[in-house]
């Protein structure tokens, strides 16, 4: 794809997108696979779910307890019973698995009963090497812009190269203070080198409706790549399920239903 297409063809997804001309294709799921319980309870969750037509996979925080959360999952037994709160309810289960040492808190047949991993690349090691969570880091924490998208390109890498993870989530996020440079900073080097890096270990890459997010030309560049997409929102109640954007991108990219990630029975992968 020359860089002349690639423009010529973002402009045009893009002016349709804007005019309101793109429609959800039939066959895309309508699933949203980041969705939340805080400050909600399953009940109120799949009345939302009911309501806009959209079956939602459930995710917890998941890996040793220096990940600092309301709730993170950090053994078998905690595990078990947030599977066990789901059990039987018309929802996937899944994970948001947290740094790159999350696997070591769990046996392999409990991970197995999950449906299916989610992770982001937010939480990245500070000055220090200790984590940090990236919206909460100011401008000095963060460095020079360039210097920083170099570290952080590298951190998906390790972050996509660690267990058995199924989708890429929060794709392209960028802190505030870098968040006005995005189509300056997401080069298309630094986007392939993302991209690669999911297509090698058959992971997913998250079409956020919550964050509008990755822009069309990462999408482009993931689809030419072979990669497979889900649907998210990243969703507390009442904002899960709003996955219109998530459609409507997937519409402009030409994309079917079997470039989406819909969870099986078969649960998330053996760590390789």
């Amino acid at each position: 794809m020359t860089r002349r297409h690639f423009l010529n063809t973002t402009a045009v997804c893009a002016a349709g997108l804007a005019m309101g001309r793109v429609e959800a294709a039939e066959d895309l799921p309508r699933i949203d696979l980041h969705v939340h319980l805080d400050n909600s309870t399953p009940d109120a969750v799949l009345g939302t779910s009911r309501e806009r037509n959209v079956k939602f996979g459930i995710v917890e925080h998941a890996g040793t307890k220096e990940n600092v959360y309301p709730t993170v999952l950090s053994n078998d037994e905690e595990l078990i019973a947030y599977l066990g709160k789901l059990e039987g309810l018309p929802v996937f289960n899944g994970v948001q698995a947290e740094w790159l040492d999350w696997t070591g808190c769990f046996s392999k047949s409990v991970l197995d009963r999950l449906d299916f991993v989610l992770t982001d690349a937010m939480t990245m090691p500070g000055k220090d090497g200790r984590r940090r969570k990236l919206w909460e880091a100011d401008a000095a924490e963060l460095g020079d812009a360039e210097s920083f998208m170099d570290r952080y390109v590298d951190w998906h890498i390790q972050v996509l190269e660690t267990g058995p993870i199924n989708i890429l989530a929060n794709v392209s996020w960028l802190p505030e203070v870098f968040k006005s440079d995005y189509d300056k900073l997401w080069t298309e080097s630094r986007v392939r080198k993302v991209v690669e890096a999911a297509v090698k270990r058959d992971t997913a890459i998250e079409i956020s409706g919550g964050m509008k997010l990755p822009k069309l030309p990462f999408l482009q560049i993931a689809k030419s790549a072979g990669a497979k997409f889900s649907f998210g929102t990243n969703g507390r109640y009442p904002n899960m399920g709003k996955i219109e954007y998530s459609l409507e991108t997937a519409q402009a990219l030409g994309l079917t239903s079997a470039d989406i990630f819909v969870p099986t029975a078969k649960g998330p992968r053996a760590a390789s």
